[in-house]
């Protein structure tokens, strides 16, 4: 019997997949192989990386772990990258790129292609989001740049990354925090949802300070920034006095939609009652509704 074909990948892997070709995926780059792949070998010293990737922070442990794999295995899955004047640049693979300077090898495994500044930030940025490598700052601010100077519409970024256009809106809202506040986002001290409450507070970065200082939950940071506004406690009042009911009173659920789709990057809707309820998730492209089974079957993504 004949050995099964590999499933093709699906969802955001087919999105890289078609940006790249079709000649990125993983492979074996020896022999035979290699050369009808179009794998070509290229030395360490000719590469570099692109100056607008949008991962800045490498995890130190992981690149060592990495390193010592290629180290004793070599460098199984080439690098992508673009012809310059001189030299290569790298299209998408910095980290494999880094993790094999460690390990001391003088020549790497690469996949040429001649791809535009637009397309090669395309590509990074996918790569980068389907191994869940970039914080919620370098993705916002990859998103800025392909809409600034490449003019991607918020819909386009969402198709191209397979996100909902509310959940790159909301991504683009965290860059107009504080320098400080966007700091402690991109190193984990505050997370997406953290940051998304203090957007709207007079004072963010003081309050960011308390957060962690504290080590609030989202929940409490937001009534901590409704708290911090001007007249919330007037108008509260107002409505219980007028005995109408206060929408805050559902904070929890909408905390919990909003985390819901910051993860999925997909409209999250919940209706609860006294007897249970309902999560609706709205999809707009069959690549989510794929997204969407895949993660419910608990298949890799």
């Amino acid at each position: 019997m004949s050995e099964a074909a590999p499933k093709r990948p699906s969802g955001l892997g087919r999105g890289l997949a078609a940006l790249l070709g079709e000649t990125a995926r993983e492979q074996s780059v020896d022999g035979a192989n290699a050369r009808a792949a179009g794998v070509q070998v290229l030395p360490v010293a000719a590469i570099r990386p692109h100056p607008g990737q949008p991962r800045r922070h490498f995890d130190e442990d992981a690149l060592d772990d990495l390193a010592a794999s290629i180290a004793a295995r070599g460098l199984i899955q080439p690098i992508v990258v673009r012809p310059l004047a001189e030299g290569w640049q790298i299209v998408a693979g910095e980290r494999r790129w880094r993790a094999a300077q460690r390990a001391r090898l003088h020549e790497v495994p690469v996949i040429v292609r001649e791809f535009s500044d637009a397309e090669t930030l395309e590509v990074a940025l996918v790569e980068n989001i389907q191994r869940e490598d970039l914080n919620a700052i370098e993705e916002a601010e990859a998103y800025k740049r392909l809409a600034e100077e490449y003019g991607h519409t918020q819909e386009a970024l969402g198709r191209l990354v397979n996100k909902s256009r509310s959940h790159i809106a909301n991504l683009l809202r965290l860059l107009e925090l504080p320098e400080p506040v966007r700091g402690s986002v991109a190193t984990g001290e505050l997370s997406m949802g953290h940051a998304r409450a203090l957007i709207t507070a007079k004072d963010p970065e003081s309050l960011a300070r308390e957060v962690t200082r504290r080590g609030l939950s989202v929940r409490d940071t937001e009534q901590l920034a409704r708290a911090a506004k001007p007249g919330d406690t007037t108008r509260a009042s107002r409505k219980s006095e007028a005995g109408v009911a206060d929408p805050s009173g559902n904070a929890d659920i909408a905390a919990l939609e909003r985390q819901l789709g910051d993860m999925l990057g997909l409209k999250v809707r919940i209706a609860h009652g006294e007897e249970g309820g309902a999560v609706t998730l709205a999809y707009s492209t069959l690549d989510q509704l794929d997204m969407i089974c895949q993660r419910l079957s608990g298949e890799p993504i």
